[in-house]
């Protein structure tokens, strides 16, 4: 199995070009299911969770070609007559579900296997349903499947008792097709949520409201081919704008969008960080000094994310002085704290909330990484450890981050998959 290998102590300089996002793209890759054209998708990154779910798309009978020099996926949906998304897909990557509304909105059908446990914590696909049924649909969930079906979905309410990012995605993507008019209410605010629209709208669907808690969507005949480029991966950015931090560098992210990234960046400012923002390009530079302790909260948009809430603590276990973390999204998303504490963290866990007393010093050790972000976390840790780090388990990393170690290297970092 693959590892990879960290030397400590290099401050980070230079400048790395920031992806496609990661939660921006699967869901837009699902939305091509609407079209009844071709569908050209620009700026995707190279991960595993893209490759996943190109394999859907093709299991489903759509046309996909993946160009990865160019970063661009050509999707024809017309030959798509499927509607059965199998487990075997679906287990691997649970944003699997987002192909629920469109193939109902399509095809007045679905059959989309339960994504099964998460090592973060619960995320049920409750509100999933709920927003399908209150479009119309008849849903069952059995033998490990949700089983839906429909003549033709309508517009009504959905109302979210709680803000979900991948059920406002779903209930976004069915509503375009369905007839008459649909208001989402307490829908999720993430920019990602916004990328998504700007697509459908491409593709001819008619929406306000995105990037607000009411959105509302006037459903259409027929979403035609068209073309978008995926928004900037704003967690990647602010992952190697804490790696600058951390390493006391000097870091410059190409490609990015600092309007989705507000709190990250007031984060690192307050950590002592000077971060500076030029059009679609982002400073961050530490001037060699040690980083002040921050206290995180994470929230929906715009809360700070809890995607940067590994890679902030990181960040704390080496800063000076204390800061606490309140966890605040998912109950279990705290793994990657014991691999921490075997690099010589100090830190102390009360339910929801981690206490982090910033030491002097981290030292390499062999981690293992237990999810996306920990992973992360994970190799900014190796970044400042003394030694080596060598971190287990890290296909959990290529599920988001494009070529890290190479970008890493290019900054200066001692790192290499081994």
């Amino acid at each position: 199995m693959k590892k990879i290998l960290i030397t400590g102590g290099t401050a980070l300089e230079g400048e790395v070009a920031i992806s496609g996002a990661k939660n921006a793209v699967l869901p837009i890759l699902c939305a091509a299911l609407l079209a009844d054209g071709p569908v050209e998708i620009a700026n995707v990154p190279n991960l595993q969770d893209v490759l996943t779910t190109a394999r859907l798309l093709r299991e489903l009978g759509a046309e996909v070609e993946h160009d990865t020099v160019a970063s661009r996926f050509l999707i024809n949906p017309c030959p798509a007559s499927g509607h059965v998304a199998p487990y075997e897909l679906v287990r691997t990557m649970r944003a699997s579900v987002l192909v629920l509304g469109p193939l109902l909105a399509r095809h007045g059908a679905a059959e989309v296997s339960l994504p099964g446990g998460c090592a973060i914590g619960s995320r049920p696909v409750d509100l999933h349903i709920h927003a399908m049924q209150a479009l119309g649909a008849q849903v069952e969930v059995e033998h490990g499947f949700i089983r839906a079906r429909v003549d033709r979905l309508r517009g009504g309410r959905i109302e979210f008792p709680t803000v979900s990012v991948g059920a406002t995605e779903n209930a976004l993507m069915a509503a375009s097709l369905a007839a008459g008019t649909t208001v989402i209410d307490n829908a999720a605010r993430e920019p990602e949520i916004v990328d998504l629209a700007d697509c459908l709208v491409a593709l001819g669907a008619d929406i306000e409201g995105a990037g607000s808690g009411r959105i509302v969507v006037r459903g259409v005949e027929r979403l035609a081919g068209g073309t978008h480029a995926v928004l900037p991966d704003r967690i990647e950015a602010g992952t190697f704008l804490v790696a600058a931090a951390m390493t006391g560098g000097r870091v410059t992210a190409t490609g990015t969008r600092a309007d989705t990234m507000v709190t990250t960046l007031e984060k690192l400012s307050e950590a002592g960080a000077e971060a500076e923002v030029d059009g679609d390009r982002i400073t961050v530079d530490m001037r060699g000094r040690r980083p002040r302790a921050v206290d995180i909260v994470t929230a929906p948009h715009p809360g700070f994310p809890t995607d940067m809430q590994a890679q902030f603590m990181a960040m704390n276990c080496i800063a000076e002085g204390v800061g606490t973390i309140d966890e605040r999204i998912f109950e279990n998303r705290f793994m990657h704290v014991n691999e921490l504490m075997r690099l010589g963290a100090c830190i102390d866990i009360e339910g929801n909330r981690a206490t982090v007393t910033g030491v002097e010093a981290l030292t390499g050790a062999p981690v293992m990484a237990t999810d996306l972000r920990a992973s992360a976390s994970l190799i900014l840790a190796g970044l400042v450890a003394e030694g080596e780090t060598l971190v287990d388990r890290v296909y959990h990393l290529d599920r988001g981050y494009e070529n890290i170690e190479a970008k890493l290297s290019g900054l200066g970092a001692q790192i290499a998959r081994v």
